[in-house]
């Protein structure tokens, strides 16, 4: 079955991870990705390990689980970019190509005639997307950008973590991973606008901007009152039960989101009385009140187990859940059932196979295919050349030979 993006071809020149995730969604809705990778090198993460993908003698091989994670559904080909035949080469794939995605520092392309003004006339219908840590304009724009650097520098670490804690990033590289998504929306958006009127054009994608974007409602909060938001932990700033509680044997997330959850939680916790409490009856007094409104609340879930509080609140519709580790949550039936563990075949993996996390787009009509697995490094390198640009086994060997691919 075809996915969406089916015809559509990827010139990928992306790697590490915002970009890598970009190219790979497009990879999943069907689009055909060529990822170019320096010859001998591949991309940086390839060697962001341990762990790596076990070989049949059980020893590490040259894959990370860094890398499979956001490479499957692409086709791996080796090309110098830093040599003109290589620059030749990649303007060839490029006239073959819709999409061109690039991660590197405003000003790299411009040293391999790549760059948007260079190539733009050459190529009108071409959608180029450039993801960088600060956006091709502004003070900023020259520097070098990191997902560490957007989570500080864009406001999140200011709210993120323990009041009681230094100011905390998000374990995982959160700011790469939505930029890569926003810049799956504006190709999008592009191609649209390409097919109402013939016209490519460049999108402009930035680490700093996409942190300050998903602020949200925390941000919005500051723009409103001119407060500075505090670290709150696991607590909500607006909703009150909402938080990690304790039980007798761990901790689970009680998460109130209206007084009648909250009538129906204290109910089930043997305290109806909290319900008329004028300290507790409606969310904005729990919220006045919120260390007292806990401190009791503590008192109570603390003397029985989690899966009582679990499974009797889930019966009368008051939001909560377990605090999983990634065992618990890749063994977890709704996980399970909803595709978000695939297993493909990799040529490297001493068991045959790989598990890589699923595509969470769910479409009736056009669903993700799983392909390819992660591509080992310029695997696809003589396919692809053969197939776009028609080369012979001589003009690969030539360009083998001067270390072009």
């Amino acid at each position: 079955m075809s996915g969406p993006l089916t015809g559509i071809r990827v010139f990928d020149l992306t790697r590490i991870l915002a970009g890598p995730t970009a190219t790979q969604m497009l990879g999943d809705l069907g689009a055909d990705v060529i990822k170019i990778e320096r010859p001998g090198a591949g991309d940086d993460t390839r060697k962001w390990g341990p762990p790596f993908i076990k070989g049949s003698d059980g020893t590490d091989t040259s894959e990370s689980a860094y890398y499979l994670a956001v490479n499957r559904n692409k086709r791996s080909v080796t090309l110098d970019i830093a040599q003109p035949d290589g620059q030749e080469l990649a303007k060839r794939l490029i006239a073959k190509s819709d999409v061109f995605v690039e991660n590197f520092k405003v000003g790299d392309m411009a040293r391999y005639n790549l760059a948007y003004e260079q190539i733009k006339y050459d190529f009108p219908r071409l959608i180029y997307s450039s993801i960088t840590g600060f956006g091709q304009t502004g003070p900023y724009a020259p520097r070098a950008g990191y997902d560490f650097l957007a989570q500080g520098m864009g406001g999140i670490m200011s709210i993120n973590g323990d009041p009681s804690t230094p100011p905390q990033k998000v374990a995982v590289a959160v700011t790469d991973i939505i930029c890569g998504i926003y810049s799956v929306v504006g190709i999008l958006a592009a191609l649209q606008h390409r097919h109402l009127t013939g016209r490519g054009q460049q999108v402009d994608l930035a680490l700093l901007d996409t942190q300050v974007s998903w602020l949200a409602n925390v941000g919005l909060q500051y723009l409103t009152s001119g407060v500075i938001p505090k670290q709150f932990g696991n607590e909500h700033p607006s909703i009150v039960p909402y938080s990690v509680v304790p039980s007798s044997d761990g901790h689970f997330i009680l998460a109130v989101g209206n007084d009648r959850q909250f009538a129906e939680f204290a109910k089930f916790a043997g305290k109806p009385e909290w319900a008329e409490d004028e300290r507790f009856k409606t969310n904005p007094a729990r919220v006045r009140n919120r260390v007292e409104c806990y401190r009791v609340i503590h008192e109570v879930t603390s003397q029985k187990p989690m899966n009582h509080w679990i499974e009797g609140l889930t019966e009368h519709d008051v939001p909560c859940g377990p605090v999983n580790n990634m065992k618990q949550v890749f063994e977890d039936p709704q996980v399970l059932h909803r595709g978000m563990k695939v297993t493909m075949p990799h040529p490297l993996a001493g068991k045959g196979s790989i598990d890589v996390i699923g595509s969470p787009i769910k479409l009736t009509e056009t669903p993700v295919d799983y392909r390819l697995p992660p591509p080992v490094c310029g695997q696809h390198t003589d396919e692809v050349l053969r197939e776009l640009l028609y080369l012979s086994d001589d003009d690969l060997a030539a360009l083998r030979a001067k270390k072009v691919i």
